[in-house]
């Protein structure tokens, strides 16, 4: 028996007569027939019975009708769905993220866009280090992740830079440099700061400690936290200063200001993802095209660049 023989089998159930069936399924009459008597032969009973005025079902007939119904509807949603796998709508991706990459409104918003795209795309989230998000991805235990740049160099891992921001201070309420409306890093010199470990995240630890450093000091590093959120609350705790990713300023925490920097080179954050591409599959292919193009869009309302931050008016 092949779907065929449902098929045609359903037409004639459904027009109740031969010739309009065979009409319907753009073949003649006569091989219409000799199919339908081939299917009751090869079942061994009569599922239809001839007459004048049209045809009827057998009692086997309508049984065998509710069945094959049923097979059809499975063979179309089996088709439908080797269909948009093809098109990459199905499947199951791994996507890590760090505190600080989460925090970025492109990250969640991108995830929400592609989750409406791909519906049928099971996502499950990680949340790990940089460091460790770049093992799981060269370990196959991730398919992609959001960091910050840059990442550890490791083989079989790509790393691609989607969006820059600025470094702002985050200060607290009431320090002398928190009424300025911008500040220089040198105004910071002497200040204690607050880090979280460079094993961590090494891109915005590097940053800090180079832009301090071309501004002529070394930063007294007081505190080390476990992530960037944790920079905020020990700034709002006035245990310290220190210098976040632009995006930061959405953790409107109470007790601190943040104020953008007026140097000439203002420091920079980098939102990246990184995957693994030898390791594409459809699902992961198309969700990374779409982070391009939404990433392309994304800059058209990026904050200032580095280059772009007016400097302050002297004193």
């Amino acid at each position: 028996m092949e779907l065929r023989h449902l098929r045609y089998f359903l037409a004639v159930a459904e027009e109740l007569h031969f010739t309009r069936a065979a009409e319907r399924l753009g073949i003649g009459q006569p091989p219409l027939s000799q199919q339908i008597q081939q299917l009751e032969r090869e079942l061994g009973v009569t599922l239809l019975l001839r007459g004048r005025r049209g045809v009827e079902l057998t009692e086997a007939g309508q049984a065998f009708r509710r069945e094959a119904i049923r097979v059809m509807q499975g063979a179309d949603r089996a088709v439908e769905t080797a269909r948009r796998a093809g098109k990459s709508q199905i499947g199951k991706l791994i996507i890590g993220f760090t505190v600080s990459a989460s925090i970025h409104p492109f990250v969640p918003r991108v995830i929400q866009a592609c989750r409406q795209r791909y519906p049928e795309v099971a996502i499950t989230l990680l949340e790990q280090t940089t460091n460790e998000l770049v093992v799981a991805i060269h370990d196959g235990r991730a398919d992609l992740a959001f960091i910050r740049a840059p990442a550890p160099e490791t083989a079989g891992v790509r790393v691609e830079i989607l969006l820059h921001e600025p470094l702002v201070a985050v200060l607290p309420h009431g320090h002398r440099l928190a009424g300025r409306p911008s500040i220089r890093l040198q105004d910071m010199q002497g200040e204690p700061f607050i880090f979280y470990p460079r094993k961590v995240g090494a891109s915005i630890h590097d940053a800090v400690i180079h832009a301090c450093e071309s501004s002529g000091f070394t930063p007294e590093l007081r505190i080390e936290v476990p992530q960037m959120t944790s920079v905020v609350t020990f700034v709002a705790a006035g245990m310290g200063v220190s210098l976040v990713p632009y995006t930061m300023q959405q953790l409107r925490a109470e007790g601190v200001v943040y104020v953008p920097l007026a140097d000439a080179r203002v420091p920079e954050a980098h939102l990246a993802v990184a995957y693994n591409p030898r390791a594409l599959s459809g699902a992961l292919d198309h969700f990374i095209a779409h982070v391009r193009e939404a990433a392309a869009s994304f800059r058209m309302h990026e904050p200032p660049r580095a280059s772009q931050v007016p400097p302050r008016p002297p004193a």
